[in-house]
C-alpha cells in the first residue's frame, strides 16, 4: 500500500476509532511519516520493518539532534501505528512495543505569580469588543485551566452562570465539568452579553470566543493577541502559561492533587504531580488574598 493510503487509514482510525483529538491524531501522523520516508530513503519496505530498523532510525533522529523527549513522543505514535499495522495484517507483531522509551529529563513549567497574572490581564484593552473577548478568554483559561484548543472549541451551550461550570471538551473527546470564579463570570457575561453580538451579528455560532469576522477564533489568534497583551504589561509568557499558573497556585492554595487532576483533565495522576516541584512558599501567601476572585473556590 503506498504511504499515502496507509497514513490516511492510520489517521482515520486515530479520530474514527480510538477517538484521539485532532492534534494527537496530526501528531502521530507527522511522526509516522518521518518513519516511513526512512524507510523509503533505505529502500526498506514497510512489511518486511524489522526492530533493527526501528532502532536504526532512533539513532539516525539522536544524531540528527532530535531532542529525547520529541523521539518518546515519535516512539508513542510508532507504537499505536504498530498496533493498527498489526490489526491490518502487515505487520505480524507490533515490534515497536520492544523499543525501550528513552529517559528524558522532565523540565518544570514556568509559571507566574498571582500578581504577574493579574499584572497581564489588567493590561488589556477592555474598551473594544476584542478587548472584552481576550479579557473573557484569558481569565477563563486562568479560572478553569483550559488548554488553548479547549478555550477555542468552547461552546455557549456549555457555559452555566447558574452553577458557574463549563462543560469542557479535552483531550480523547473527553467531556469534565470544570468550575469558574467570579472574575470569569464578570468577563464572560459582559462578552456573551454585551461585545459579542457586535462581532458575530445575526449569524448564529456555536463557539464562545471570536474573532474580529465573527468567526471562531483560532489557536494562532489566540497566541497573537497574548503576546501583544504581555508585551504592554511587561509579563513574558505564554498561553499555557496561565494553565500551568492555575494548577500550581490551586496546589499552593490546599487544594489536593486529585481534585487538580480533575480539574485539568489529566489522565495520569504524574502528569499533575510536576506541579509539585514548581510550588513557590510565597504562593501558598499570596493565594488567599489574590486568587478566590479567579478561582473555582470562594473567598473565605
Amino acid at each position: 500500500m503506498a504511504a499515502a493510503g496507509i497514513l490516511g487509514e492510520f489517521y482515520d482510525e486515530l479520530i474514527f476509532i480510538e477517538h484521539r483529538g485532532e492534534l494527537t491524531a496530526q501528531t502521530y501522523l507527522s511522526s509516522v511519516k518521518e518513519f516511513l520516508l526512512f524507510l523509503e530513503r533505505g529502500s526498506v519496505l514497510l512489511e518486511t520493518a524489522g526492530l533493527r530498523d526501528l532502532a536504526r532510525y532512533e539513532l539516525f533522529r539522536k544524531e540528527a539532534g532530535i531532542d529525547s523527549a520529541t523521539i518518546a513522543k515519535d516512539l508513542s505514535a510508532l507504537r499505536e501505528f504498530g498496533s493498527f499495522l498489526v490489526r491490518k495484517k502487515i505487520w505480524s507483531a507490533n515490534i515497536a512495543l520492544e523499543m525501550d522509551t528513552p529517559k528524558t529529563a522532565r523540565k518544570l513549567p514556568k509559571v507566574l505569580g498571582v500578581e504577574q497574572v493579574d499584572s497581564l490581564l489588567a493590561a488589556i484593552d477592555v474598551q473594544r469588543p476584542s478587548g472584552i473577548r481576550d479579557r473573557a478568554l484569558y481569565e477563563t483559561i486562568y479560572s478553569c485551566g483550559l488548554r488553548i484548543s479547549e478555550a477555542c472549541g468552547l461552546l455557549v451551550s456549555n457555559v452555566h452562570f447558574d452553577e458557574n461550570v463549563l462543560i469542557v471538551t479535552g483531550k480523547g473527546r473527553k467531556e469534565r465539568v470544570v468550575p469558574f470564579g467570579a472574575d470569569a463570570a464578570f468577563w464572560l457575561k459582559k462578552w456573551l452579553l454585551e461585545a459579542r453580538p457586535a462581532l458575530t451579528g445575526s449569524r448564529a455560532v456555536a463557539q464562545v470566543f471570536v474573532n474580529a469576522r465573527g468567526k471562531p477564533i483560532s489557536r494562532k489568534g489566540v497566541w497573537k493577541n497574548f503576546k501583544a497583551w504581555g508585551v504592554k504589561s511587561g509579563v513574558e509568557a505564554k498561553v499555557h502559561t496561565l494553565r500551568h499558573s492555575f494548577a500550581t497556585h490551586l496546589l499552593a492554595g490546599g487544594a489536593d492533587l486529585r481534585s487538580v487532576q480533575e480539574l485539568l483533565g489529566h489522565s495520569d495522576l504524574a502528569t499533575t504531580q510536576i506541579y509539585t516541584h514548581v510550588d513557590d512558599g510565597n504562593l501558598r501567601d499570596y493565594h488567599r488574598d489574590y486568587f478566590p476572585g479567579h478561582s473555582c473556590t470562594e473567598k473565605e
